[in-house]
């Protein structure tokens, strides 16, 4: 008599045979990644220990300083908020068609990423400050607007707009992609024009996106040094950010004033990063 379904002799993919103990294998794969973990503690700790809340409250007492996180808040603001409004439609296009040139976008596009710092900022002023006639870009601001670029607040955000922006897109653009495009098809075949499937069906289902996108881009903006140095300068009480505020501490000795806002910075890039792990998770994964 054959056998039954239940007596059936069952395939050996379905019954995995070990041929020893992992234990091995969690530890040095344990070992290999928690050496990285181990070192970023460690630095957190060593900032710890050679700071006190005395030194922590000294240095936010200081009018710089004070000018400094206000000006960064705003700017890393104003930065994420360009940002997400670039990356939204940006992200939305190079998820939905495929076109000639597609992939000259996406090379200019991490450009910003993959570039040095310093070059980013030598860009930015090269470009306000090549002769165009008997004129350039930044005296064409002056006289049109009455604003002034570069070596100043302008030029901060502008920085951080220029590496931010692309952190953003590719977030927008990951998100447009793990979003079913069925019912946008559905609507396209009913007479929606595209305009109105983007606004009422694929951005309501992107806003997680849009919330990681938001903060990616506000906490790069935090972090970025290089170009506001080369293009906005790190003049105290105008052009200075935290970021450029460790510099100048450090380059007049003022080590423990220096340590203070690293960990202030690290404390707000922590908040930033726990929105985006919080709201975020799916579409970072």
């Amino acid at each position: 008599m054959s056998d039954s379904p239940t007596t059936a002799h069952t395939s050996p993919l379905a019954r995995p045979h070990r041929a020893g103990s992992d234990v091995s294998f969690f530890i040095v794969m344990g070992g290999l990644g928690g050496s990285f973990i181990l070192l970023i503690v460690a630095m957190l700790a060593a900032d710890l220990a050679f700071t006190s809340p005395k030194h922590f409250v000294a240095a936010l007492s200081k009018p710089e300083i004070q000018r400094a996180i206000q000006l960064t808040l705003v700017s890393c603001s104003i930065s994420a908020l360009l940002s997400i409004w670039v990356a939204t439609p940006l992200g939305y296009l190079l998820s939905r068609f495929s076109f000639r040139g597609r992939w000259l976008i996406d090379t200019l596009i991490d450009i910003p990423v993959v570039l040095p710092p310093l070059v980013i900022g030598l860009s930015l002023l090269i470009l306000f400050h090549l002769p165009l006639g008997d004129t350039n870009l930044e005296r064409i601001m002056q006289d049109s607007f009455g604003l002034r670029v570069t070596y100043a607040e302008p030029a901060v955000v502008l920085a951080q707009f220029s590496v931010a922006c692309a952190f953003a897109v590719q977030t927008m653009r990951v998100t447009f992609d793990q979003i079913d495009t069925r019912a946008e098809q559905v609507a396209l075949t009913l007479g929606c024009r595209r305009s109105r499937v983007f606004l009422e069906i694929a951005l309501p289902q992107a806003w997680r996106g849009i919330v990681a996108a938001l903060t990616i881009a506000w906490a790069r903006s935090l972090g970025e040094f290089g170009p506001i140095l080369v293009f906005a300068g790190a003049t105290r009480m105008r052009t200075e950010v935290l970021s450029t505020t460790v510099f100048l501490e450090l380059s007049v000795g003022q080590l423990e004033a220096a340590v203070a806002v690293s960990l202030l910075m690290v404390l707000a890039a922590m908040a930033v990063l726990g929105v985006v792990r919080l709201v975020g998770t799916k579409v970072i994964r």
